[in-house]
């Protein structure tokens, strides 16, 4: 009686072992690819002898012996957790104006057809309570927040919650900003001012103030975190600061006054728009010489609705193959193909103009999403950036179309944000 007991005792523990083994595998089927898992596993959930009429599983390994580790197969990959992507639009990101989108940040659903989600509310009202242009939007994921700046003032608000963190009026005012790769660094422009002001990320405190007296504009925080990239309207230079000292150095100089630009992942080159031209310039940011002018054939220049400039919009592909340059008066975007650093013939950048996209409206700005499927010009045209085809419109909770020329992309896994895009269309070929 008492060895049927112990026997009763044994295949309970047996079977009860080959359930919790079964459970296990069932939950961790992803890792394991072989059955010698299986006679590893069994003695160690079964935690004594296998019984004796079992003829189908070798004997247990003894308690003195050590069990080996349980290494995932190298080749099984352990998945990361999804990431869905959402597009950030600041409103009234075409200067002051509410019938391209109205006022707060509206919060799309790349992921599925840009539909729209919500909107967040913003401050950045002027004297008279009304909502002032905005400048510049930029993320920081050390921070988890999204900062929009004005013509007077700084907001910080928080991702997770939508809700201001803080508003902070700049002396000189407040122009498109850029943040630091680590999130931690804020290069703040005053409006068409002096001085570019370094702020603390989490606090807005001044840190630092670079002076250049160019009419402080367009920011660009090199990808390395130590230089980053100055634009100011009254000048043909674009100035470079060195973050560790501050000091600065100056590229160029271009055919006129340089506005919007962009650089590559390396930083080795910049491109840019400037007055007067329709087309745009190439400076190599290691020699600090301009090395290309393109001018757009087949176009004339004619009248632009704000700017001033023919050609006020340009970004890189994030393969870095492509220019996109804006074009007002024609209402497009001419797509250039461009070669790589070292590919010059007999010192000649390698350029060709490609085709041009019609679109809904005069664009003022152009970014791209960050894996270079989607570009967004700021009218509001979601363009496929393979087929060069408009496959969405951004549309406003009644259905108007929005435009704005300050948007990013943000995206998020687990409820928290985890990839930080560009306003501007900066290169990410590494």
């Amino acid at each position: 009686m008492r060895g049927e007991s112990v026997l009763e005792e044994e295949s309970a523990c047996f079977w009860g072992g080959v359930r919790k083994l079964y459970d296990l595998i069932i939950a961790m089927k992803k890792y394991f690819s072989r059955l010698r898992w299986l006679f590893v596993l069994l003695p160690l959930v079964c935690g004594s002898a296998i019984p004796r009429n079992s003829t189908v599983l070798p004997p247990a390994i003894p308690r003195d012996i050590a069990a080996p580790p349980l290494a995932i197969p190298r080749d099984i990959a352990v998945p990361s957790p999804a990431i869905h992507h959402y597009l950030y639009v600041a409103e009234p990101g075409i200067r002051n104006y509410l019938q391209y989108g109205g006022h707060g940040i509206l919060v799309y659903d790349m992921d599925d057809h840009f539909k729209l989600l919500k909107r967040i509310p913003t401050g950045g009202l002027d004297d008279k309570g009304q909502p002032s242009n905005v400048k510049g939007v930029a993320v920081s994921l050390y921070t988890h927040c999204i900062y929009v700046s004005t013509i007077k003032s700084l907001q910080c608000i928080d991702l997770l919650t939508g809700k201001s963190v803080w508003e902070k009026p700049y002396e000189g005012g407040c122009d498109r900003m850029s943040v630091s790769p680590d999130g931690k660094t804020i290069y703040l422009p005053s409006f068409e001012g002096d001085d570019w002001k370094v702020l603390d990320a989490r606090t807005g405190e001044v840190l630092h103030k670079v002076v250049t007296h160019s009419a402080s504009h367009n920011t660009i925080y090199g990808p390395d975190g130590k230089k980053v990239y100055l634009e100011g309207l009254r000048s043909n230079y674009l100035t470079v600061v060195r973050t560790s000292d501050y000091s600065t150095s100056l590229a160029a100089p271009f055919f006129n006054h340089i506005r919007p630009f962009t650089i590559d992942a390396r930083q080795q080159r910049c491109y840019v728009n400037c007055d007067s031209l329709l087309g745009f310039e190439v400076g190599d940011l290691i020699t600090g010489k301009m090395i290309a002018h393109i001018d757009v054939k087949g176009f004339s220049m004619g009248p632009v609705k704000r700017h001033g400039c023919p050609s006020h919009g340009i970004a890189l592909t994030p393969d870095e193959k492509e220019v996109w340059l804006a074009d007002g008066f024609n209402e497009s975007i001419h797509v250039f193909s461009i070669g790589q650093p070292g590919d010059e013939t007999a010192g000649q950048l390698k350029v060709r103009q490609g085709q041009t996209i019609k679109l809904s409206d005069q664009p003022g700005w152009i970014t791209f999403s960050i894996d270079g499927r989607y570009a967004l010009p700021s009218t509001g045209d979601v363009i496929d950036a393979r087929t060069k085809a408009i496959i969405a419109t951004l549309r406003d909770e009644k259905g108007s179309p929005v435009q704005s020329e300050k948007m990013v992309e943000i995206g998020f896994s687990g409820g928290r944000p985890v990839l930080a895009g560009d306003q501007f269309g900066i290169g990410r070929r590494k």
